[in-house]
């Protein structure tokens, strides 16, 4: 009969499942399979938390990120106040013509950055404090499920799709700016993990009607971005929060922003196309 490599004066006849020593039964830890000493459950690494995306929590402001997006969109909203001129190179324009014969600019001339840089642009201080408020509250909270790299990037892809389709949909010398496609796609998303989550969906599901309400029925406020931004929300938060395990989540998240990402330039290059020929 064997003994314990801790207590040499006990008989036992069960071995550690990581080291295969044997143990007695004091020094028997329960593990997933069989058991294991003392010694090698002192050596295991500690546990990773990780939040509902599978992604490892960082210590600090778990607002961060939000933080930094409301300040850049009051940083870009203050500097163009200061100077109005700023406005027009970065808005979302199709195709612009100053003048009779002047040079012609916008998406379909290459300026593919105004994509973005118009989800930063607002003119109104009722249009910010609305998008900012919104962001807030919604992006907050989904900042801390998701963690900070995958909520930024369904700001962003939110942003860029809303983008898209208001490129896409719109007269080419029509302004739009504003964040509001990318504070839809934190609704969208964020009704996902809800529902993945099973919690009560009537407090976002009555938020939505509302948002979607005030979209289509005042004039002025691009459908085509706020539409975009809530699908793209939707599809990226749906792949954030897949049950797939391990290794598998991680492509599966890649997998959705792949579709977001190509579904966006797509539509950028069809509508390109039109414009220039």
């Amino acid at each position: 009969m064997e003994t314990c490599y801790r207590h040499p004066e006990r008989d036992t006849g069960i071995r550690c499942t990581r080291c295969e020593r044997p143990i007695c039964p004091d020094c028997m830890i329960s593990a997933s399979v069989g058991f294991q000493c003392p010694t090698c459950v002192r050596s295991a690494p500690a546990a990773v938390p990780r939040n509902v995306a599978g992604g490892a929590l960082t210590a600090g402001d778990p607002y961060l990120v939000t933080r930094i997006l409301i300040g850049l969109n009051v940083s870009v909203f203050l500097a163009v106040l200061a100077a109005p001129a700023l406005t027009v190179p970065l808005e979302l324009l199709g195709r612009y013509v100053e003048y009779v014969g002047g040079p012609v600019e916008g998406v379909s001339t290459g300026q593919y950055y105004r994509l973005l840089t118009s989800v930063f642009l607002h003119q109104e201080w009722w249009h910010i404090i609305g998008n900012m408020l919104g962001l807030w509250v919604v992006g907050g909270p989904l900042e801390a499920a998701l963690g900070r790299v995958r909520y930024l990037a369904v700001y962003l892809l939110s942003g860029l799709a809303g983008s898209a389709l208001v490129y896409s949909l719109t007269p080419p010398n029509m302004a739009t700016l504003g964040a509001s496609g990318a504070v839809f796609g934190l609704f969208g998303a964020t009704a996902v993990l809800m529902r993945r989550m099973k919690y009560d969906m009537r407090p976002v599901g009555v938020m939505l009607a509302l948002m979607l309400a005030m979209t289509f029925i005042p004039d002025g406020i691009s459908w085509q971005a706020h539409i975009g931004g809530l699908v793209a929300g939707a599809v990226l938060g749906a792949g954030m929060v897949s049950p797939a395990p391990g290794r598998k989540r991680a492509a599966v998240q890649w997998a959705a922003c792949a579709l977001v990402c190509c579904t966006a330039a797509a539509m950028i290059v069809v509508r390109t196309a039109e414009l220039t020929t």
